[in-house]
């Protein structure tokens, strides 16, 4: 079961996403980050590589495609909020973004 971030914890996590780009979500207890690929095709193979993370993980991302570019939300909705699956992958999802994102 994923635990839930104490306040000490996403302060240290938050500081260290916001460097990467991630933001806070207005009105939940979540981040959101954008990442733009070269083309459809590097953002669609990096999208199979992370939903096979997340399977494996059980920890699935709100996620949104246009063409080149994708929109991700994470949160843990049987916590209510930032978890260490979001911190698990965000860091997942940076680490195999490259550049895109930044």
């Amino acid at each position: 079961m994923a635990e839930k971030l104490n306040a000490s914890s996403k302060r240290g996590f938050m500081a260290k996403a916001k460097a990467k780009g991630w933001k806070k979500v207005r009105g939940r207890d979540a981040i959101s980050k954008r990442y733009v690929f070269a083309d459809f095709n590097a953002a669609f193979a990096w999208m199979a590589r992370v939903a096979m993370k997340a399977e494996q993980l059980d920890h699935h991302p709100e996620w949104a495609n246009v063409y080149k570019t994708v929109d991700v939300v994470l949160s843990t909705h049987d916590v209510d909020g930032l978890s260490d699956l979001d911190v698990a992958m965000a860091q997942f999802m940076d680490k195999t973004a490259g550049a895109a994102g930044r």
